[in-house]
């Protein structure tokens, strides 16, 4: 459960990368309670707009009303379903992205923005450390998940499209700049 929610810190830095960059177009993957969202939205400017998706609809009488609570739902589109179905149907530019949703398909996330984020964006990508599991010995058995923040982290260190740093933020936040 930890890894599923953003901390206090955690939040504290989304909203003020949000507050910094001045994004029109927020993009969140995986939503859980909300509160990572309700962080990233108090950057907005008051014409800004947060996209933000999730599977799990068992919590979203509780979201909805953490949102209006905020005091910023207006600027908070809720969508719940596969994000993989629904990025593609999404139009950009995004301004900012915010990957926090199953690790097994961050790679896919990545793909599925990269074109709709605009030149300058940044693409943030939460638990890239997986609780130190990331640190492989030679010969040691991993999980699926484990293989696929490696495969991810790589991912982002190759691709030419982007710049990238690992914040060692708690249990690792990835942040890439589109060029």
């Amino acid at each position: 459960m930890p890894r599923m929610l953003s901390g206090h810190l955690q939040g504290k830095m989304l909203e003020l990368f949000t507050k910094m960059l001045q994004p029109k177009t927020i993009l969140e993957i995986g939503t859980y309670t909300g509160y990572s969202g309700i962080c990233l939205a108090r950057g907005l400017g008051k014409d800004g707009k947060l996209i933000t998706l999730d599977i799990n609809d068992e919590l979203e009488t509780m979201v909805r009303g953490f949102f209006e609570e905020s005091g910023l739902a207006a600027q908070i589109d809720y969508r719940l379903g596969n994000a993989r179905e629904i990025i593609p149907r999404l139009d950009g530019p995004f301004d900012l992205v915010f990957i926090d949703a199953d690790k097994f398909y961050y790679a896919e996330y990545f793909d599925l923005i990269i074109d709709k984020v605009r030149p300058g964006g940044i693409i943030l990508a939460d638990n890239v450390l997986w609780s130190g599991k990331i640190l492989v010995e030679k010969g040691q058995k991993i999980d699926k998940d484990t293989q696929a923040l490696l495969d991810f982290n790589r991912k982002i260190q190759e691709d030419p499209r982007v710049e990238n740093i690992l914040l060692p933020i708690r249990d690792g936040v990835m942040m890439a700049r589109k060029r």
